[in-house]
């Protein structure tokens, strides 16, 4: 595993492969998005490697219910007690251990492809887990001196971003890329929906954006954002 890469002050990246989690470090730890089943220990020895422990992980954030994402979210709650937040759409599924929903590849021959090579046939379970807190759009969690979840539909149907203003960085989970650079996610459950949702991210102030997917844009991400998406 390679070693957690730290974006800016008081947040890490986790690779796990091609999807990334993250780690936001303000005293306590938030652990956003847990990577496919079996990842707890990658994810802990990433953890570890920042000097910190598991149980030092008091709050979980799964962005969305896909299996790359919220596939270790039970064991993980388990190793470090933390309390998990979701969107209730998606939250819903996770508590029974589902994860797939309907999709289609995004427009592309590129991504068509990949969509076809990385995107499982068969449904993915995971460990039914319970989720203590439902976030809805506009929901300010008292993590990091304040981030604010943004509901983006589109990707998928629960899905949330969030905006972190005291070091202006936008978590964008999938409802786009960088790989390499900047674009549509793999793909969506509604195409519409999902640009709808990426022009309310361009609208947003931030200096730096992370992905479920990619690497990390460290300055200038909105205008970024709005150049492509708006």
């Amino acid at each position: 595993m390679a070693a957690p890469t730290q974006v800016v002050e008081g947040l890490w990246q986790i690779s796990l492969g091609a999807v990334n989690a993250f780690l936001i470090d303000d005293g306590e730890l938030t652990l956003i998005d847990t990577g496919l089943p079996k990842s707890d220990d990658k994810i802990v020895a990433a953890i570890e490697s920042t000097g910190k422990n598991v149980t030092d992980v008091k709050h979980i954030i799964v962005t969305h219910c896909h299996p790359d994402h919220s596939g270790s979210v039970a064991a993980l709650k388990r190793r470090s007690g933390a309390r998990v937040y979701m969107h209730p759409v998606d939250a819903a599924m996770v508590r029974k251990g589902e994860t797939t929903r309907p999709m289609s590849p995004a427009p592309g021959l590129l991504r068509g492809l990949m969509y076809r090579m990385f995107i499982p046939k068969q449904p993915t379970p995971i460990e039914p887990c319970a989720i203590d807190h439902e976030i809805n759009d506009g929901t300010e969690l008292p993590i990091g001196g304040g981030l604010t979840a943004i509901h983006i539909p589109g990707q998928c149907a629960g899905q949330v971003a969030l905006l972190w203003p005291r070091r202006r960085v936008l978590f964008a989970a999938d409802a786009c890329a960088s790989m390499p650079n900047l674009g549509y996610a793999l793909c969506y459950e509604d195409l519409e929906e999902g640009k709808r949702s990426l022009r309310k991210l361009a609208a947003l102030d931030f200096d730096a954006a992370v992905f479920g997917h990619g690497g990390p844009i460290k300055s200038g991400a909105a205008q970024r954002f709005r150049q492509r998406f708006q």
